[in-house]
């Protein structure tokens, strides 16, 4: 009598798998339909049919785990049937609502769920589920998932009730073993081929990890359902917890350290010899004011040629045509968030998958790298002006910690709130310039807010054309939504004017300022359903102001986030003068910018953790021969390692080189 009921149990647990694989592929299916405009144009209906069939494969894993709640719990230990309907029913409503969501997720990051997931849960809930109602559509795809989830509640009810096959009639009881028998290895191999995704072994199995294996990268990230997506987030995020980034080693910490700083004669346990700087002297006046600007989401390709018929970043291009401003366009962001380039800026470690800014090492020292303290030895007080809540990602408190002296933000505007994520950027400005009178020399670190979704900015009241901008979008290839990115882009030239009518201001009132101008990241608004690396990725770097030439760097230097403010040293600081930086100046530059993702050499732009490469835009033809994409990468993983390796030793250990503390 058990053998029956067992024998029913495991039919019905395998309808309830196909059941969850087959919805998972009809939501691959019907996701890959919907937003085809994203497939690459070279993608042939082969690659289409991989992605379905590897999918399906990888599919087996998330159905398997549904599954196997229902087999413990009902079929193990008793529960009523009614139970494995119940499972079903959430995972119905879990998929639904994760397919309805992975559409606007994936037209902002260009990617499937990953570990923008896990820190928008550090972020403002308030602000994000604000963003989400307002921008992302929840108040109608919610109603949508929970549509798609009574019909598949309809269905699967059904299907898990209709008659199973009934026990054979056993003549004896070892027939009735053998049956028996083959019944529980016919369950573990079934298990084991689930498990690794169509294989019996590890090797010839699929895992988030390989399931690239297209050359389309919308393709590929088709592949991944939504639960194995959501697991992949998970994933990375226990990486993140851990700081396990590729790269790192720390038994050749020393190596590392040597490599990143040249000084090999040094014979010391000690990495601050190997971080100590030397100022060559000062090559400008030094400024009475210096203002690092980071904009928000201010991504390099608005400024590039091909683009320039949108008119969103004139501002920034007139200031760059000026005789007294320098313009790289071979700069990197610290990483793709925000709070990644601010805790760059801060502390001067780049990011190697560890929040710092939940470090309680950081509200107990400052980083041996860290900004204010070289800037406020040359004579600067160093302020940090934030548009939103001093609380947000505890920026407030791990800027004052790493030695700012004050942190301005929303609160001390005086000023309305535009969005949940903060006020206007005009009016952080005003706040910040009404200061300068009475500030001493002053080092303003800036983060804008406005060029931010929620998109609320009043456009037309502040005199830009959507329509205008409208009809030249239609224009560009590849676009899916060309209202969208109009209103993103007419938000983008609000930034950009508000920063260009600010620097024209101060630079006419106090002609002694210095002004660098940058983006906290570029991830999130791309010119095309197929951004090349380098659009998805750069961001402009621009120094402007009294002392300032173009050739005061050598043209498109090479750099990041984390060397911004050793260059302002080597600008200002009399010769002689000692600091710590991990990143050199951009008169010193590596020749490599990276963040997690991607890295950038003169030539080219790649991704660190697969074989993606290509050649940067403003490559000279002439040049192209010349470029060896191999050697290009052996010399960036070769830097990259180094940095990360000495990144994380700083971050995770004291200054010494014991292996076994």
């Amino acid at each position: 009598m058990k053998l029956k009921k067992f024998w029913d149990n495991v039919q019905r647990d395998f309808r309830l798998f196909i059941f969850i694989l087959i919805l998972l592929e009809i939501y691959r299916a019907l996701f890959i339909w919907i937003m085809s405009d994203y497939i690459a144009e070279d993608s042939t209906a082969a690659q289409i049919q991989t992605a379905l069939f590897e999918g399906l494969r990888l599919s087996l894993k998330t159905a398997g785990i549904v599954t196997a709640i229902s087999f413990v719990f009902v079929t193990f230990l008793g529960l009523i049937p009614s139970v494995r309907v119940f499972i079903g029913a959430v995972a119905s409503l879990i998929f639904s609502i994760l397919f309805m969501a992975r559409f606007p997720y994936y037209q902002e990051f260009n990617a499937t769920f990953g570990i923008e997931v896990v820190r928008g849960l550090n972020d403002d809930i308030f602000s994000i589920l604000s963003m989400i109602v307002q921008e992302y559509g929840l108040l109608w795809r919610l109603p949508l998932a929970i549509f798609l989830t009574l019909i598949c509640i309809a269905i699967v009810s059904r299907f898990l009730m209709l008659k199973t096959l009934p026990l054979p009639d056993f003549k004896n009881s070892f027939t009735k073993f053998i049956f028996t028998a083959a019944l529980l290895i016919f369950i573990g191999v079934f298990a084991v081929f689930v498990r690794f995704g169509g294989s019996l072994t590890y090797a010839n199995g699929i895992h988030w990890e390989n399931a690239a294996v297209t050359s389309d990268n919308f393709l590929n990230e088709c592949i991944l359902d939504d639960g194995q997506a959501m697991y992949r987030a998970y994933t990375m995020s226990k990486y993140m917890g851990a700081g396990i980034i590729s790269g790192v080693d720390e038994n050749k910490i020393l190596e590392s350290a040597q490599l990143i700083s040249g000084k090999t004669d040094l014979i010391d346990d000690n990495l601050a010899p190997y971080l100590e700087k030397i100022a060559s002297g000062a090559r400008i006046e030094k400024p009475r004011h210096i203002f690092i600007i980071l904009g928000e989401t201010f991504m390099q390709w608005p400024l590039l040629g091909k683009y320039e018929n949108l008119h969103i970043s004139d501002g920034l291009k007139s200031l760059i045509a000026e005789k007294n401003c320098y313009y790289s366009r071979n700069f990197m962001p610290n990483g793709d968030f925000t709070s990644v380039a601010i805790t760059g800026m801060i502390t001067g470690l780049p990011e190697v998958n560890i929040h710092v800014n939940y470090q309680p090492k950081t509200y107990e020292q400052v980083y041996i790298s860290a900004a204010a303290p070289p800037l406020r030895k040359l004579g600067y007080s160093v302020d940090f002006w934030y548009g939103g809540m001093p609380g947000w990602e505890n920026i407030s408190k791990m800027a004052l910690a790493q030695d700012f002296s004050t942190f301005y933000g929303f609160p001390d505007l005086n000023a309305p709130k535009l969005t949940t994520w903060g006020a206007k950027d005009e009016d952080l400005f005003k706040a910040i310039e009404k200061k300068l009178d009475i500030e001493p020399p002053t080092v303003h670190f800036i983060m804008t807010t406005t060029n931010h979704p929620p998109y609320k900015l009043d456009l037309a009241a502040e005199g830009f054309d959507v329509e205008k901008i409208l009809a030249e979008i239609k224009k560009m290839p590849n676009v899916p939504n060309a209202e969208t990115l109009a209103v993103e882009l007419g938000h983008y030239w609000y930034m950009d004017k508000v920063i260009t009518e600010f620097i024209r201001r101060v630079s006419e009132k106090y002609p002694e300022s210095l002004f660098i101008v940058t983006g906290d990241h570029a991830v999130r608004v791309d010119p095309s359903t197929h951004p090349t690396i380098f659009e998805h990725q750069s961001v402009p770097f621009v120094m402007y102001g009294a002392g300032i030439d173009k050739e005061i760097l050598p043209p498109d230097v090479v750099g990041g986030h984390t060397s911004i403010v050793p260059t302002i040293i080597e600008l200002i600081a009399p010769e002689g003068f000692k600091y710590y930086s991990i990143a050199p100046s951009l008169f010193e530059s590596f020749g490599v910018a990276f963040n997690n993702d991607v890295f950038l050499t003169e030539s080219t732009a790649g991704k660190i953790d697969s074989d993606a490469i290509e050649i940067l835009p403003h490559v000279a033809s002439a040049d192209l021969k010349s470029v060896n994409l191999a050697e290009e990468r052996a010399n960036a993983e070769k830097v990259i390692s180094a940095v990360r390796t000495v990144t994380s030793w700083i971050i995770k250990h004291d200054l010494n080189f014991d292996i076994n503390q």
